[in-house]
């Protein structure tokens, strides 16, 4: 399959140019600059790859590896500028002005041995329940009414020292040492910023560059269920709803009593409430409610503590929100937008080519392959037949290929990805042979 530039990424590309003039930093993009992103972002969405070589053999040589690689790291892009203004360019062009942030982490496998890739380090595999070398990232995506759009991430690495401290630890636990005799914890690391520092960082960063848009709540998972993140998140957008995961053994004060989650709910609420809740897309669910305010003791303060079990689920899993003023279904239903960023995280890494191969160096070339691929859904979601499927509320085509196998994000949320399959839309077909 041979590349060819896309007309969407030709216009896609003069927009994001067009923005940076002017914007308050009036930086632009030369011609050459240009045309490279238009190629780049086209053979990423062609080929799923982010792979010089292959972009060479698929163009016929036409552009060469060490080309592209130049242009790559040596040309002066404004990097850190191209994913900002490819935001505001699609805020301005669906006129969003309202939303919810979401926040996860991520990450993808590597080899074992990566010296030269940034920011590698061993990670958990969901799958196998094991461990392999690989990136982390936390990434904060845009859920809106319209359409869910990626806006910002940032690459996680773990503090050595504190990496090794907590393995002593844990060896002279089942040694049965008693805790005054272990090693201190070390002190935390500037250098090395926790996921939920990295989170709140990114929320400064969003309140800083979008202050026009109207956030209802910031949405995460038990990663960020600590005081600190909760807490923080809500004061920096004034007070804004913050809805996370509790584990089951938290401790909460009942009556002067301190007891965890699941026997407070087991033994003082009885049975669950069973109702049928709404959720993205008109959808109706069957679940199990229980709901109470209480004083989370590892906070220090009241939280809205909701037990939430879906219909064929057999274990409850515990929100808490940190707006006690809000009704219980409320922010039940303000939490099903959560998993967005999951059908995200699915379609990014299938369709939209750093995770599959992408090799660069440095933690320069992570960030600025990232960069990239989310300049790749950008790139889709201004496509003319997406923006006609979105402002006719019909379900929105993920990629340029034709579906075989249809997952909506609706217009509330979810996107069509494919699952199967190398047949291409014929229209689009049309269109890149005219160009």
């Amino acid at each position: 399959m041979l590349i060819r530039i896309l007309p969407g990424a030709t216009q896609f590309i003069d927009h994001l140019d067009q923005a940076l003039r002017r914007a308050p930093q009036a930086q632009r993009l030369t011609i050459k600059q240009r045309y490279f992103l238009a190629f780049i972002i086209s053979a990423m969405i062609l080929t799923q790859k982010l792979c010089w070589a292959t972009m060479e053999r698929r163009s016929l040589g036409q552009y060469t590896s060490a080309a592209l690689w130049w242009m790559f790291y040596r040309s002066e892009i404004v990097w850190h500028l191209l994913l900002r203004i490819s935001v505001l360019v699609i805020i301005d062009r669906y006129g969003l002005s309202e939303g919810n942030l979401l926040i996860d982490d991520t990450g993808r496998s590597r080899c074992k041995r990566t010296k030269k890739i940034g920011k590698t380090h061993k990670i958990r595999e969901k799958k196998t329940s094991g461990y392999v070398n690989g990136q982390e990232l936390v990434f904060l995506v845009l859920q809106t009414p319209l359409v869910t759009i990626p806006i910002d991430f940032r690459f996680y690495m773990p503090d050595p020292k504190m990496t090794e401290w907590r393995k002593k630890r844990d060896l002279l636990k089942k040694q049965g040492v008693p805790s005054k005799d272990r090693p201190p914890k070390p002190k935390p690391n500037s250098e090395y910023p926790t996921k939920q520092l990295l989170a709140l960082d990114m929320i400064q960063a969003f309140q800083r560059h979008f202050p026009d848009m109207n956030v209802t709540g910031i949405l995460a998972d038990a990663l960020c269920g600590d005081a600190h993140f909760m807490d923080g998140a809500s004061s920096i957008l004034s007070g804004t709803q913050v809805v996370s995961q509790l584990r089951w053994n938290q401790t909460v004060i009942y009556k002067n009593k301190e007891v965890n989650l699941k026997t407070y709910f087991d033994s003082y609420l009885g049975p669950g409430v069973k109702k049928t809740l709404v959720i993205r897309g008109g959808k109706e669910q069957k679940v199990t409610v229980l709901s109470a305010r209480l004083k989370v003791k590892a906070h220090g303060q009241k939280r809205f503590i909701i037990a939430l079990k879906y219909e064929g689920e057999d274990d409850y899993r515990y929100l808490a929100a940190t707006d006690v003023s809000w009704r219980h279904d409320d922010i039940a239903r303000l939490h099903t937008l959560r998993w967005l960023i999951e059908v995200f995280f699915e379609d990014w890494k299938l369709h939209e080519g750093w995770c599959n191969r992408a090799l660069q160096q440095g933690i320069e070339g992570s960030e600025r392959g990232v960069i990239l691929s989310v300049l790749c859904d950008h790139m889709l979601l201004l496509h003319p037949e997406q923006s006609a499927r979105l402002e006719h509320k019909q379900p929105r085509a993920g990629s340029l290929r034709l579906p075989l196998a249809v997952w909506s994000r609706s217009s509330e949320s979810m996107r069509c990805w494919i699952s199967s399959g190398q047949l291409w839309s014929q229209k689009i077909l049309r269109s890149s042979s005219r160009s």
